[in-house]
């Protein structure tokens, strides 16, 4: 991976609150999360006494390299979401202004907390489809904009591997957001990757969510993990 590649784009707390719909127990659960990028979610969990862990490969860098990329970058974002604006459902966010302003105050507060995060083990160098942690480790596992978003980046293997290492981790849910591709299409992946999960006795639910930006991107998807018995990939 090669940072000049990566376009940082950070969410905040209150929207993964409402693409994932989480409740005040999720929060006090301790989570993963997978492709969390520079969010503030980590940090803003963190200082709410929670127990969160993200993964990603841009954590293999320094906070003044993934500053400096975000500085290259977000003028060139700005720009593109102006002229592409009827693309977005301008909802909760109100404006492009608005929507730059949250997402580089979510990263100026994910860089803030970053080197604090990589000495506590908040913040991994770790990517899909293989994780490094114990079965059961967590008890919400969470994919915001990266599944299902980048199929044509993603073959079907990768989604089948990475959502079953990601069930293999939890001990009770995983939960995936947005179901749609970057052309707003519904991903071809999803319904072969739900019939997948339910052969292997894995309980999975679409659910409309209060959270859509992208437009058509309101549905999650639920997979309850319990009882599973799957043993770890070598």
């Amino acid at each position: 991976m090669k940072l000049e590649n990566v376009v940082p784009w950070g969410r905040n707390l209150q929207e993964y609150k409402k693409m994932f719909q989480l409740s005040q127990k999720d929060l006090q659960s301790k989570i993963l999360g997978c492709g969390d990028g520079p969010s503030s979610f980590n940090f803003e969990v963190t200082k709410l006494g929670g127990n969160i862990t993200s993964i990603d490969p841009i954590y293999q860098f320094t906070k003044d390299e993934i500053q400096q990329r975000i500085d290259e970058t977000s003028s060139v974002v700005s720009q593109q979401l102006k002229q592409n604006q009827n693309d977005f459902v301008w909802k909760n966010i109100k404006s492009v202004d608005e929507l730059i302003n949250i997402r580089l105050t979510a990263m100026s507060n994910f860089i803030k907390d970053y080197d604090n995060g990589k000495r506590d083990r908040r913040y991994i160098h770790q990517e899909l489809p293989e994780l490094s942690f114990e079965t059961d480790s967590f008890d919400l596992v969470l994919s915001s904009h990266f599944l299902f978003l980048y199929s044509e980046h993603f073959d079907l293997q990768f989604h089948i591997d990475s959502i079953i290492e990601m069930c293999r981790v939890s001990n009770n849910e995983v939960k995936i957001f947005p179901l749609l591709d970057l052309k707003n299409q519904k991903s071809e992946f999803l319904e072969p990757i739900l019939e997948i999960l339910q052969n292997k006795g894995f309980e999975t639910k679409i659910i409309k969510t209060d959270y859509e930006f992208q437009k058509g991107a309101n549905e999650l998807l639920s997979i309850k993990v319990h009882n599973k018995s799957l043993k770890r990939n070598k």
